[in-house]
């Protein structure tokens, strides 16, 4: 939570209106204090602009994952487990037979990167198609699509994003913490000790 001066108003009235989460200690602060509030405040900073890129990369791709990571095998050889794919959903641009998309359906909750194999427009603009991994054998009709029944083609709802671009294996740090607790746990105690000795110095 960023922190924030607060008006001029009595005690009394701070503590009645205000968040309990606001310090009204008004005891000046020791040179800790001092070193302490400064690495909070560069830790709020730091947050604020993940937040605000992660918004704007949402904005200018319009899409709500502007990246994935692949998880699976069934893109090879396009795409390798672990890396990671750079996306962008514009609802404008049309569906094409040959494109690389990320889409989630209901009842599954990680989505999947396919490739579009068939698209078939219907009237008032309406448009399925119907997706394959390229090491697959057989397309997602065959490969229980979605738990919702008799659903085999998808609609542009479904759609994550396309890919546009990719940086490979640099999702497996991901796939790692996911496939091996123990290494996530490590990792953030790790961050925790940086954090506690940066303080202390």
């Amino acid at each position: 939570m960023r922190k924030f001066t607060l008006p001029s108003f009595s005690k009394d009235i701070q503590q009645e209106y205000c968040s309990p989460y606001i310090s009204l200690d008004t005891a000046p602060p020791n040179a800790s204090d001092g070193k302490d509030q400064k690495v909070q405040q560069e830790n709020n900073d730091l947050s604020f602009l993940q937040l605000l890129l992660w918004k704007g990369l949402i904005v200018a791709t319009g899409s709500k994952s502007p990246m994935v990571v692949v998880l699976g095998g069934s893109t090879e050889p396009a795409f390798h487990r672990g890396d990671l794919l750079f996306l962008t959903n514009f609802q404008k641009d049309p569906i094409r037979a040959g494109e690389i998309v990320v889409f989630k359906v209901e009842g599954r909750d990680i989505p999947r990167v396919h490739r579009v194999i068939q698209v078939h427009e219907k009237d008032k603009g309406n448009v399925k198609f119907l997706t394959k991994g390229d090491n697959n054998e057989v397309d997602d009709r065959g490969t229980n699509l979605s738990n919702k029944e008799g659903q085999n083609w998808l609609e542009k709802k479904d759609v994550v994003g396309r890919a546009r671009g990719f940086l490979p294996y640099i999702g497996m740090v991901t796939i790692i913490m996911n496939d091996y607790p123990k290494f996530k746990y490590a990792l953030l105690a790790v961050m925790g000790a940086y954090v506690i000795l940066k303080r202390e110095s």
